[in-house]
């Protein structure tokens, strides 16, 4: 994020991050128009490249604007007290499922961005993901019991499995017009716990 747009009252940046993420939201990276997202956001276009280099520094100021507020929606006091590996990665899923589904958006640009492919931003983007996912796990599982598991079982192996399945749904979701249905995925998110338990943790703890 730029020195200058961070200078804006919040409101303002709220307004153009806002406008971005519909928009970005809306079309695929090389047909989003800045000049849609300008008229939106209700400066000038001259005046949006003044806050941003070019076009992909915006887009990425987006990608990290979305994330930040799915981090901030999950990331509260209840997922660090839990030591269990996949109570966890329930409870957070849901969480962030939870803002998916109430907040305009943001589901379809975390959709678009996620499966960014052979486009300016993408390789930006890949290595952000991966970055990100490595940092979440450091951070929110620093408390997890992880002697449950079998002897050469890789819980972060599980981890991104679940994660890639969690975000396969959600895409399947998007690219057939559904809403997310929390109920639907709640059972779902409880299906493939169970089978990764079976897979992973001792006897004992099953």
């Amino acid at each position: 994020m730029s020195e200058r747009f961070k200078e804006l009252p919040e409101e303002k940046q709220r307004s153009i991050l806002r406008a971005a993420t519909e928009v970005f939201a809306k079309y695929e990276y090389k047909k989003a128009s800045t000049d849609l997202i300008a008229s939106k956001a209700g400066v000038s276009k001259g005046l949006l490249f003044y806050y941003f280099q070019n076009k992909k520094d915006l887009y990425l100021t987006v990608d990290e604007y979305v994330k930040q507020i799915i981090t901030e929606g999950v990331a509260d006091s209840r997922l660090l007290e839990i030591s269990d590996f996949f109570e966890l990665i329930t409870y957070a899923s849901m969480k962030k499922l939870q803002i998916l589904a109430e907040i305009p958006y943001i589901v379809e640009f975390s959709v678009r961005s996620f499966y960014s492919d052979k486009e300016e931003v993408s390789d930006d983007l890949k290595k952000k993901t991966r970055e990100g996912i490595e940092r979440n796990y450091k951070q929110y599982f620093s408390k997890i019991n992880f002697h449950k598991f079998k002897d050469g079982v890789e819980p972060t192996e599980i981890f991104k499995m679940m994660i890639w399945m969690i975000d396969g749904y959600i895409h399947e979701q998007q690219m057939n017009n559904k809403p997310l249905c929390l109920d639907e995925i709640s059972k779902m998110l409880a299906n493939w716990t169970e089978m990764f338990k079976q897979i992973a943790y001792k006897e004992e703890y099953l």
